[in-house]
């Protein structure tokens, strides 16, 4: 692993998009300015973003600087996931096959379905009256 490296990479999930930059350092991640547990309070978020640090054992070498936009906690959190798993193939393309087998590196394309016209949202109907 190069010592001078700084690595980008986007992850999208939902309406969510992260942009999750990789550099030596001490272990730190920072998302939009704020710390990694100020910005997700709830613990299933932190364990959803930390998956691929912990499926590959690193993390501790790595500063990671995170910039999200859109969606809610969930979305974004899997967002900086799949940002997170891209980053670090690319930083080692040996990580592949065990990002892969794992399907973190799968874009999940499950998004809102839109609102159609007549109906009160995308499948629900008007609520039927006999009079």
């Amino acid at each position: 692993m190069a010592q001078s490296f700084n690595i980008h990479a986007v992850g999208k999930r939902k309406s969510a998009v992260a942009r999750v930059y990789l550099r030596p350092g001490n272990g730190r991640i920072i998302i939009n300015d704020r710390d990694f547990q100020d910005y997700f309070p709830l613990e299933t978020t932190r364990n959803l973003v930390s998956q691929p640090l912990r499926l590959l054992n690193v993390g501790a070498e790595l500063d990671i600087l995170v910039r999200v936009t859109g969606g809610g906690p969930e979305g974004q959190a899997g967002a900086i996931k799949h940002g997170l798993s891209r980053a670090l193939q690319e930083l080692n393309p040996e990580y592949r096959p065990l990002l892969k087998k794992a399907g973190y590196l799968t874009r999940d394309a499950r998004i809102k379905e839109r609102k159609k016209y007549g109906r009160r949202g995308a499948r629900r109907g008007c609520q039927y009256s006999k009079r």
